[in-house]
């Protein structure tokens, strides 16, 4: 019983040896697999971190003179760090500015925006890609004419529509006229023309509608696409400062870029201030890209933007 038993410990004793010399085995491999750097990864390292540097320095530059004073911000020669710490220009842009309005004005427009531009982008996209119509080409050519004309150029006639339907100094006034959005629904309509027809058509033969089959199975998986245009969208309407300079004169109606350019008087821009309620402006965007830019790639890849 005694022999027995210790034969059975030895036993019992290989595998963990076993698995102990793999363990480390592979430890070892795997610390000889790794190579060092090769020359064109260094230099691509570099390259990297050089035009990193090009893009963070206007940020840290309107940093840095946001927490400087006014007179200090426009002393010649200039300087990075401030001599004088001081958040002078932060709190008076809260004091003189109405900036809490200006900020929940972008939010609304951008948001209403951004609902409309994919309510009309996914309906239209889906409308081309999966309907036969007469006149469908011609229409089709129509809308893709909109990605050749510069929204600059329709100032004028938008503003007169606007002023003819009353809706100037009105939130409607802002948000309508950036919603004929030709470029998103070329996207959603390259996508929609990837999904396999045979998902809609075993829907179709279990007797599911048009609008069923397009609510459950073609949005679903076009959310990659949607909200990568959502994302678009909003970043261009939050940014947008003409439209919205043309269409209202109410203070308390202004955007945040509207509402940043008043940040003057007699004696001229106030840079530090300037620089404070750009970085306010500019501080949702950097947040939308950071937990979003997964959303981002993966609906550049999905529409038809990456060498389509």
């Amino acid at each position: 019983m005694t022999t027995a038993a210790a034969q059975t410990r030895d036993e019992a004793r290989i595998p963990v040896k076993t698995r102990g010399s793999r363990t480390l085995g592979s430890k070892a491999v795997g610390s000889r697999d790794r190579k060092p750097w090769t020359p064109s990864q260094i230099v691509l390292t570099l390259l990297a971190t050089a035009v990193s540097v090009v893009f963070l320095a206007p940020l840290l530059w309107a940093v840095f003179t946001s927490l400087k004073s006014e007179t200090e911000a426009v002393e010649v020669p200039t300087h990075w760090l401030p001599k004088e710490w001081t958040t002078q220009a932060w709190s008076a842009i809260f004091e003189t500015g109405n900036i809490t309005n200006w900020f929940v004005n972008s939010v609304v427009v951008s948001v209403c925006v951004t609902a409309v531009v994919l309510t009309v982008s996914a309906l239209a996209g889906y409308g081309f890609a999966r309907t036969e119509f007469r006149g469908k080409k011609a229409l089709l050519g129509l809308v893709m004419t909109g990605l050749m004309v510069s929204p600059a150029v329709l100032g004028v006639p938008l503003f007169t529509t606007v002023q003819q339907m009353g809706m100037v100094d009105t939130y409607w006034g802002m948000i309508l006229p950036q919603c004929a959005p030709a470029a998103m629904v070329y996207i959603l309509y390259k996508f929609f023309q990837g999904i396999p027809r045979e998902l809609e058509e075993a829907a179709f033969i279990d007797g599911a509608g048009r609008w069923r089959v397009f609510f459950t199975i073609v949005l679903p998986l076009s959310r990659p696409s949607l909200a990568a245009v959502g994302i678009f969208t909003f970043i261009a309407s939050w940014n947008n400062f003409l439209w919205p300079y043309m269409v209202t004169n109410n203070p308390d109606l202004m955007t945040m870029p509207n509402g940043i350019a008043t940040v003057m008087n007699s004696y001229g821009i106030q840079w530090a201030q300037l620089m404070a309620g750009g970085l306010m402006a500019g501080l949702p965007l950097i947040i939308v890209f950071v937990f979003f830019q997964r959303q981002i790639v993966a609906g550049v890849a999905h529409t038809g933007l990456a060498g389509q």
